[in-house]
């Protein structure tokens, strides 16, 4: 039942060396609830053991499993993500971006049934063994119970992410039963399996042990509850407002969920309402820093516990390689041919880049903006900005790589575009990644125990500001002290008000200036603009893109990078061209411009039907209610845009 790569407290550490989650410590309130009534209460026919569930040792083992649904480095550089994004760019283009290149898969839609079956046999032998008096009703049984309501939310918000209507199955179903395993597929609208998340959260929040707590020291507490609750509150009431008028939400044309009784108005207030309520728990909480090297160390760390701003991050441990190789690669970047020749495969957008203001608060357009000093180079685009994108930069000057035995001045001189140049990859757009770098004798392409962030207070502080700005047009005193803290420590000039003046949308090299068809007004797209500064490269911006319907944009788009015109003419990309560099003829930084796929849709364009992930032809073929039935009698329907069949392309 234990998992390898999960812990608990500091003995088991000690003794296990194995990797765990772990959490810093602040004061906060501590609250425990009665026995829940939410959970279906009908027997599950399983084999667990009986006596099972009676210690809280035994919740405990089921729990950790569960920690394998949080991110991890494993699974997922945190900071090339954004690649699926306008934020970044590899060196191949994103299919997601291009029509007729997304199928229906044949199966593996719904690939966390197997947690999700976990958790609602938790929860149903756990409270009925409460209730029943074989489990002690202590505070660490809650925060296990709490912990499996967290799970559970999380997993039902992949699901909302990926496909919206969603059924919602909250005890364990029998394999023989086919009729009720049909009846159990039926899909329910968005805005009821989002309701459902903010209940299991509130759950969760009632059992949540603070982080103050010792338990908590290295698992869930309360505050990331709250911290979730908000993201999945604002993720709905932003769809919900952005896509009215689709099929994409419930009662909206073509909707093919039937009739829908609701109010989708009365929906958005509430998430809306609960999206505020949520943030300032975690927002009032947490005092974020103002130095910017703060900001920067929750990415380039071993160990986050000194890091009040951290609510959650995943350690890993070298003595029990249990590591990344994130680090390594990032030290690997550097040529060691006395050059300065780095690339990395990726790097930051144009688009991202333009964004940040500079440090008087002006936007880079703006015509008395006389801070801005231009594209011309890397040094002149860095200079008087915003210090989320200076420090999260490579510039040359910075340090990349000292050696193994920290006896090197590794510093960059200038970015690679040529693949394999130096036994190095290209980087695609010129702007490299520095977030996430640290200044360690890690060798290139080894190991480390690089911490992974996973979630921070300052999302609470932006996710206040965008639903309170939603829901009251207006921004209230907590939203403009939330604003300004995150500009302070950005070293960006306080009054926000000032950057809203000066901001013209039509010069604004941002998806996020639209929603559908209609672009939204300056105050809320600087609180997007700020959301995107904050999140650079940590794979943020996708989910956002989505909510705010913005792709429907992305239209005969260029991702481009930094000012070719200008750096054509350096002595070291001279050289390349010598040795066979390649690149587009435009004035700045094409990496896809020989792709095939994007010549013949002239640059990226955005499927309408990729909003939402299709189902797989599995779930309609176990579906029917004649089992061996014809699909097309499915009590399951299809996303909008897509067919039901497997391999099949978009319709739309």
């Amino acid at each position: 039942m234990w998992s390898q790569h999960y812990i608990i407290n500091l003995k088991q550490i000690m003794i296990m060396k194995l990797k765990y989650i772990i959490l810093p410590i602040i004061a906060a309130s501590f609250s425990i609830s009665s026995c829940s009534d939410f959970l279906d209460r009908e027997p599950l026919t399983d084999n667990v053991n009986e006596g099972f569930f009676t210690e809280p040792g035994q919740l405990q083992a089921y729990c950790n499993k569960k920690y394998e649904l949080l991110p991890d480095f494993k699974d997922n550089n945190l900071f090339t993500d954004d690649q699926k994004s306008d934020n970044q760019a590899g060196t191949d283009p994103e299919d997601f971006f291009l029509p007729q290149r997304i199928k229906v898969a044949a199966d593996g839609s719904y690939n966390r049934q197997g947690h999700l079956r976990d958790c609602n046999r938790l929860l149903y032998y756990a409270l009925d063994n409460i209730q029943k008096g074989d489990l002690e009703d202590t505070h660490e049984t809650q925060q296990y119970i709490g912990e499996i309501y967290f799970f559970r939310a999380y997993i039902y918000f992949e699901y909302l992410r990926k496909f919206g209507d969603f059924p919602i199955i909250k005890s364990e179903l029998n394999a023989d039963d086919y009729a009720a395993n049909v009846e159990a597929n039926k899909r329910k609208p968005r805005n009821e399996v989002a309701r459902f998340i903010l209940q299991d959260l509130d759950e969760a929040i009632a059992r949540l042990l603070p982080r103050s707590n010792n338990l908590t020291n290295h698992r869930l507490n309360k505050e990331c509850a709250y911290l979730f609750k908000s993201r999945v509150a604002l993720y709905e009431a932003s769809w919900e407002t952005y896509h009215q008028g689709t099929a994409r939400v419930p009662g909206g044309p073509g909707w093919p969920g039937g009739t829908f009784n609701g109010n989708l108005n009365t929906e958005i207030d509430f998430f809306l309402t609960e999206a505020m309520a949520s943030a300032k728990e975690v927002a009032e909480a947490v005092q974020i820093s103002d130095k910017i090297e703060d900001y920067m160390n929750m990415l380039n760390q071993y160990d986050l516990s000194s890091n009040k701003e951290v609510l959650l991050w995943r350690m890993y441990s070298a003595d029990a390689k249990v590591n990344s190789l994130v680090e390594g690669n990032y030290h690997s970047i550097y040529n060691e041919n006395s050059e300065g020749c780095v690339g990395l495969g990726g790097g930051y957008t144009r688009s991202m880049v333009e964004t940040f203001l500079t440090t008087n608060g002006l936007p880079i357009y703006a015509p008395e903006n006389t801070q801005y000093k231009g594209d011309k180079n890397i040094p002149d685009v860095m200079k008087n900005r915003d210090l989320r994108l200076v420090e999260s930069t490579f510039k040359p000057g910075d340090m990349v790589w000292r050696g193994g035995n920290m006896d090197q001045d590794g510093r960059m001189v200038y970015a690679n575009l040529l693949q394999a140049y130096r036994n190095l990859s290209r980087t695609a757009t010129g702007y490299l990644v520095r977030k996430g770098w640290r200044d360690s004798n890690v060798t290139p392409a080894d190991n480390s125990p690089l911490a992974y962030m996973i979630f921070r207070a300052s999302e609470a502080y932006l996710n206040y500001m965008e639903a309170d700005y939603m829901k009251n047009k207006n921004l209230d005193d907590y939203s403009k002290k939330y604003w300004r803290a995150l500009r302070k420590r950005a070293g960006v000039f306080e009054d926000f008000q000032k950057t809203i003046d000066a901001t013209d949308l039509s010069k604004e090299n941002d998806l996020a200036v639209w929603s559908g068809s209609q672009m939204v007004d300056k105050t809320l797209y600087n609180i997007r603009r700020e959301r995107r500064c904050e999140f650079i490269a940590e794979g943020m911006r996708k989910d956002d893109l989505l909510r705010w319907r913005s792709l429907d944009k992305m239209k005969n788009y260029q991702t481009e990078g930094f000012n070719w015109q200008e750096y054509q003419k350096e002595p070291y990309y001279v050289k390349q061209l010598t040795a066979g560099l390649v690149v587009s003829d435009s004035k700045y930084l094409r990496p896809h411009f020989t792709s095939e796929l994007v010549i013949t849709n002239g640059g990226y364009n955005f499927e309408e039907a990729n909003y939402l992930t299709p189902i797989s032809y599995d779930v309609f073929r176990l579906s029917t209610p004649e089992k061996g039935g014809d699909v097309s009698t499915s009590v399951v329907y299809q996303n909008p845009g897509w067919p039901v069949g497997a391999n099949q392309y978009a319709l739309q």
